[in-house]
């Protein structure tokens, strides 16, 4: 689904955020990407969203050559791709219903269907009755849950997550990474970016570990035994 071949990227004044990174994520896989700050972690997600082009290598998304898409097949790339961020990126002008609802329209959605989903995602995320409520006036983890469901409310092939648990007790944050295990098992291919070591560990899925740009560790952890269903 995700393959990367001997990318590097540079920046403007020479600074190597990058350096000749090769791994490859399968269909519904799901991997965390760690390191200390200034590893490469953000960069190598904005690379996958195409808000930073590379400047060696090569980088395939479902068997295509990203960086050579056109500039007008972008935003439908995209479309493909659930993106949760730290800060949650929400709208406050805005109720918790009509910020999820925001990819759907940009899509150009029917009204009911897209109304249907909204739902749909904000009953997954356990805030279905909070539609109504401005987003400022929920809690951090709330307002990470409220990110969540607008990342996947229109079915992403993939989900990337930078820092999702950054500003999150241990608690909120071990109950985070349960949802999205949950969006994994229904088939979402997940790249989650993190430095909590001790949460992701217990976890027992794929770690990529970078260091100064470099990917110096790919460790497939045995998974955790799936419970009944």
């Amino acid at each position: 689904m995700i393959r990367f071949d001997e990318v590097s990227k540079r920046y403007p004044g020479g600074h190597e955020a990058l350096k000749q990174v090769s791994f490859e994520l399968e269909k519904g896989e799901m991997a965390f990407l760690t390191g200390r700050s200034g590893a490469g972690k953000s960069t190598l997600l904005k690379l996958i969203m195409l808000t930073e082009a590379l400047n060696q290598g090569q980088i395939l998304v479902g068997g295509r050559n990203i960086n050579r898409l056109p500039s007008r097949q972008i935003p439908y790339y995209r479309r493909r791709i659930g993106v949760v961020f730290q800060d949650h990126q929400l709208l406050f002008d805005r109720s918790v219903f009509d910020n999820v609802m925001l990819p759907l329209q940009i899509e150009g959605f029917d009204k009911h269907e897209a109304a249907r989903r909204v739902r749909a995602a904000l009953d997954k995320v356990g805030l279905l009755d909070k539609e109504k409520l401005n987003p400022i006036t929920l809690s951090g983890g709330e307002q990470q849950r409220v990110g969540i469901a607008r990342a996947v409310v229109n079915r992403p092939q993939i989900l990337l997550a930078d820092e999702p648990t950054g500003n999150l007790d241990p608690e909120l944050a071990a109950e985070i990474m349960v949802l999205f295990e949950q969006f994994n098992q229904v088939g979402v291919c997940m790249l989650i970016a993190s430095h909590d070591l001790s949460l992701i560990t217990r976890l027992k899925h794929r770690m990529l570990t970078l260091d100064l740009g470099r990917l110096i560790k790919d460790e497939h952890q045995p998974s955790r035994a799936r419970s009944p269903s």
